[in-house]
């Protein structure tokens, strides 16, 4: 199993990007997904969830800005991020909860940055 991130770059405070995980491999299923962030010398922390069935749940500090939303039928995850700020800036990475034969493993990716100027 594989999660691949794209979509990060650079983008003006008040701007908006759009990141997407591709989960890719054989034989799974998918359950939870989520993005988290890390800036340089800090913690990674959660950024926004979702389950299977569409719920969510989101860091304080994005809620109203940003939108997780997933795409079952092509193992695909989003986050839309709009009125960006520069404390936004971090490696953004997806995670997974993954099922393979009945045992559930979690899956990250690579990362991808997102670089806000102010």
């Amino acid at each position: 199993v594989q999660l691949v991130e794209s979509g990060g770059g650079l983008v003006q405070a008040g701007g908006s990007l759009r990141v997407t995980c591709v989960v890719s491999g054989s034989r799974f299923s998918i359950g939870a997904m989520g993005w988290y962030r890390q800036a340089p010398g800090k913690p990674r922390e959660l950024v926004a969830v979702i389950n299977s069935g569409g719920s969510t749940n989101y860091a304080d500090s994005v809620k109203g800005r940003f939108t997780i939303s997933r795409d079952n039928a092509n193992n695909t995850l989003y986050l839309q991020m709009n009125s960006l700020k520069p404390e936004d800036t971090a490696v953004y990475y997806c995670n997974a909860d993954v099922w393979i034969v009945g045992l559930k493993r979690g899956y990250w990716g690579q990362g991808t940055q997102v670089t806000v100027s102010s």
